[in-house]
């Protein structure tokens, strides 16, 4: 059975883009305009980050803004199941298998003579 897992990627800085929006802080009068009041350092992580919620007031007032669907800034997408790396499959982290591998030739070296 195969584990699937389902984010959702978040496109508002290229929404905002589009639109002309290059700073995050011209969208704090814009959201205050439509009853939505955020510090400039939360939008600022909302625009840069994904929210792991949003509410459906900021995001109606996020649409009437960019003049935009809730599906231009919200994409949900499926993800593989991750499987543990038990590293039995011959392959190292650098991608090389053990066959590829060679040994590096050590320099013996003898701690000086202080009578030198």
């Amino acid at each position: 059975m195969s584990t699937r897992r389902v984010v959702m990627r978040w496109h508002l800085r290229q929404v905002m883009a589009t639109r002309g929006i290059f700073q995050t802080s011209d969208l704090v009068p814009l959201l205050a305009e439509r009853g939505v009041r955020l510090t400039r350092q939360y939008v600022h992580k909302m625009v840069t980050t994904p929210p792991q919620r949003i509410n459906t007031d900021l995001l109606a007032a996020l649409c009437d803004i960019l003049n935009c669907q809730p599906n231009d800034l919200l994409e949900p997408i499926v993800l593989p199941a991750e499987q543990a790396d038990t590293g039995t499959d011959g392959r190292s982290e650098e991608g090389l298998g053990i066959g590829e591998l060679r040994p590096i030739r050590a320099t013996v070296r003898r701690p000086h003579d202080p009578a030198e």
